[in-house]
């Protein structure tokens, strides 16, 4: 069996994850450590955390799990301090982790509603890229892997306003800061997500089963995403692989942002062709 490319290996190298204990986040940690890299795991959910922390230490790899709210900036602080005496440095960081969706019409959107989404989003995940970034400025190198939803870059409609509005500041993000860094080494990228099949999708599945035929009818390959789509595309933009790749909005969508909203594929639903 051929050995992996050493452009893809993470052997030596750091990396901080949001959003750890479940979903793209633990995909993420996992696949980071599949390919030799370090972690530290943050997430409010702990168990999790240190659940995840458990399978990459038994691959052999180090991880520490951190309780950390990312829309908190002293929280945030004090995990880079943490990282900064269990490690001493940072390659890759992951920001994963984001508030709850509340939906409604946006003629009735509370503003405190509005403000908690891009706290949680755009303010969190910024004084993330800043903490980051700062520490991989000094060393001259460094990748930041933003998570974002197609509706940070497409109009959902159904109530997503102040979410899409937050993503679209975080994408926004990625660009500002891609050329503000690139020529000192550092890059900063997006994955720009349809629906994945989290533990929050799952309950609006439930909770309405007509969702899923909804999300379908925009997704060409025909199914919705699984967390462990997210490991190659997370490999290839944290690692050696993409060392001239910057400023990028990745999409891993099925197709989705690639179809015309009036579009049909085969086989998707009400399509019998």
């Amino acid at each position: 069996m051929a050995e992996p490319h050493p452009l893809f290996d993470l052997s030596g190298r750091v990396a901080l994850v949001s959003g750890a204990a479940q979903g793209v986040g633990r995909a993420m940690s996992l696949a980071f450590a599949e390919v030799g890299a370090d972690l530290m795991l943050a997430d409010l959910n702990e168990e999790g955390a240190r659940e995840t922390a458990r399978e990459i230490e038994a691959m052999g790899r180090r991880a520490i799990p951190v309780c950390c709210d990312v829309s908190e900036p002293e929280q945030i602080r004090s995990m880079f301090a943490r990282l900064d005496s269990e490690f001493g440095r940072i390659d890759v960081l992951a920001n994963v982790a984001g508030g709850e969706v509340s939906l409604g019409p946006p003629e009735e959107a509370d503003l405190d509603t509005v403000g908690a989404s891009m706290q949680s989003l755009v303010i969190g995940r910024f004084c993330c890229c800043q903490e980051a970034g700062r520490r991989m400025l000094a060393a001259g190198k460094g990748s930041i892997i933003n998570i974002v939803s197609i509706a940070g870059v497409t109009a959902l409609g159904r109530g997503h306003t102040p979410y899409s509005m937050a993503m679209g500041g975080v994408a926004q993000m990625t660009r500002e800061l891609s050329t503000e860094w690139a020529s000192r080494g550092v890059r900063v990228n997006s994955i720009v997500l349809a629906q994945v099949l989290n533990p929050m999708l799952k309950e609006r599945i439930a909770a309405d089963p007509r969702m899923e035929e909804q999300w379908l009818r925009g997704i060409a390959m025909g199914r919705l995403g699984e967390p462990e789509d997210v490991k190659g595309v997370a490999i290839f933009l944290a690692s050696d692989a993409a060392q001239w790749v910057t400023g990028v909005l990745l999409p891993m969508d099925g197709g989705n942002l690639a179809m015309n909203a009036g579009a049909s594929y085969p086989g998707g639903p009400g399509i019998t062709g």
